[in-house]
Formats: C-alpha cells, sequence, structure tokens
C-alpha cells in the first residue's frame, strides 16, 4: 500500500525532476510520479483532482513567472480542503526561506536539493 496516490515534482529544471522521478521510480513508494516544469499548470492538474487523492507535493521555490510562494497562496485559495503533503524542495539555503516556509500550515518540510533516498524515506 502507498502512502500517497501521485507524487507530484514541481521545478522549472527538466534535469532536477528527471533525476527526482527516477529516484522516486526506484524506490516504488507512489504509482504515479507527475513532473512540471510550470506552477500554474500543477496547480491547474492538482485543481481537477478528486479531493479524496492524497499527494506528496515536492515544491521548488525560485521558478518564473508562478515562483512557489505563489504556488502556495494560489494552493490555499483554491485547494484548502485537500489532504496533501507539501514539502519545499530548494537549493536556497536562505535561513528566511526556511522560515517562512514554516509559517504556512500545509507545507510539512524543507529539503536542500538534491532530493536523495534517505530523505525521500524521512518524508514517508
Amino acid at each position: 500500500m502507498y502512502s500517497f496516490d501521485s507524487i507530484v515534482l514541481i521545478d522549472d529544471d527538466p534535469i532536477n525532476n528527471l533525476i527526482n522521478k527516477r529516484l522516486i521510480s526506484k524506490l516504488d513508494i507512489s504509482p504515479r510520479v507527475a513532473e512540471y516544469l510550470e506552477a500554474e499548470k500543477a496547480l491547474g492538474c492538482i485543481q481537477s483532482l478528486h479531493k479524496e487523492e492524497r499527494l506528496l507535493i515536492l515544491l521548488d521555490i525560485n521558478m518564473p513567472v508562478m515562483n512557489g510562494w505563489d504556488f502556495l497562496s494560489q494552493y490555499l485559495d483554491s485547494c484548502n480542503c485537500r489532504k496533501d503533503k507539501i514539502v519545499m524542495l530548494s537549493s536556497s539555503i536562505d535561513f528566511q526561506d526556511r522560515q517562512k516556509a514554516e509559517e504556512y500550515d500545509c507545507v510539512s518540510g524543507f529539503i536542500e536539493k538534491p532530493l536523495t533516498p534517505e530523505k525521500l524515506k524521512k518524508l514517508l
């Protein structure tokens, strides 16, 4: 039995998404892994899903057009009844980013890139 119905990778770097998707697939922790280069597209997809479908969302902070913080604000406005687990996955080492992430009740963690099997297993 999987902990999550799907894992959603939101990062504007296609190489990071590819590496993370392979890692997740190798560990066999979810039946589906979706990757998005644009946060807006990810948000649209999440909004269309059944609210009972449980997601693990790995969200980058620094992205063009809609960054991770903008995504979180819009997610809270439109998806607040969902029971997803959102983890910030970022290359940022700025302590203020960690503090800001803690201000969001929907964010359950902050992980510095790169994602590793050990870091991923701690999320489950």
